[in-house]
């Protein structure tokens, strides 16, 4: 890929593209796309996405917006996206999924405070294992082939690297997340594959975050960050991501962050 011939025609997948990055990137993503192009927008609200799509739509000419409103905590969710890219011109020039769904879990307890098992699995469920299988069927559907560029991003974070107090559940989703894309890129060495922490955004994460967090230390700090106008915005971040994709010189899968690049 280069920043002349922006992405071509290709397929991109985002999830969490309801709100906040998710929605972010698709808005910026959109313009960079050739006529014939598709973009696969999941979350679980569809009255957003519609919204999105809309948005979409009043912009760009020439491309296919498929809105698919899903559970991606289970089979049948992680199916219903699977299913909307089968029917999918497969003569494109890249392939681009956005591992971008997750949420932040109950960051008001701690380790000795979570002794349900159900409930930790849910949390993988959606966090781990739903990326995992999406993009295992994303890419057995367009295998490699000449001429076709595949990448794979998984939207990471600091608390990949480093524990967070009280944040047990996002830390080890997190942390899972950026090993099963490492190994990933291990495998398949003709694949791009990109673990993205996009820095501290100004989300709706964040503020559940600096108003739940459990840790008195950690949530000042959020608290602090938020009053001296420190949290980035999302196309702050993004607009980074999109010149890495765009440059192609990153170790597959290699954990970049924002303040690295």
């Amino acid at each position: 890929m280069s920043a002349v011939s922006g992405l071509g025609k290709a397929l991109v997948v985002i999830t969490g593209a309801s709100k906040g990055f998710g929605r972010a990137l698709a808005l910026s993503i959109a313009p960079r796309l050739a006529a014939g192009s598709a973009l696969i927008l999941a979350a679980r609200s569809d009255d957003k996405l519609q919204e999105l799509k809309a948005d979409l739509s009043r912009g760009e000419s020439g491309l296919t917006v498929r809105c698919v409103a899903a559970d991606l905590g289970c089979q049948a969710g992680v199916e219903r996206v699977i299913t909307e890219i089968r029917d999918i011109d497969p003569d494109i020039d890249h392939l681009l999924l956005f591992n971008n769904a997750a949420s932040l879990g109950d960051v008001s307890r701690y380790c000795h405070d979570f002794t349900d098992v159900d409930e930790v699995n849910s949390y993988l469920s959606l966090n781990v294992s739903s990326a995992l299988c999406l993009t295992a069927g994303v890419l057995r559907m367009f295998p490699q082939r000449t001429g076709l560029t595949r990448v794979i991003v998984n939207v990471s974070s600091l608390c990949a690297l480093q524990p967070f107090p009280s944040w047990v559940l996002y830390c080890s989703g997190k942390a899972a997340r950026d090993m099963m894309f490492r190994v990933l890129a291990e495998e398949e060495p003709d694949l791009r594959v990109l673990n993205y922490a996009p820095g501290p955004l100004d989300t709706d994460m964040q503020l559940q975050a600096r108003s739940s967090s459990a840790d008195d230390a950690l949530r000042n700090s959020f608290s602090v960050m938020h009053a001296q106008g420190q949290l980035l915005t999302c196309d702050q971040s993004i607009n980074k991501l999109i010149k890495v994709l765009l440059e192609d010189k990153y170790p597959s899968g290699a954990h970049l962050d924002f303040y690295d690049l």
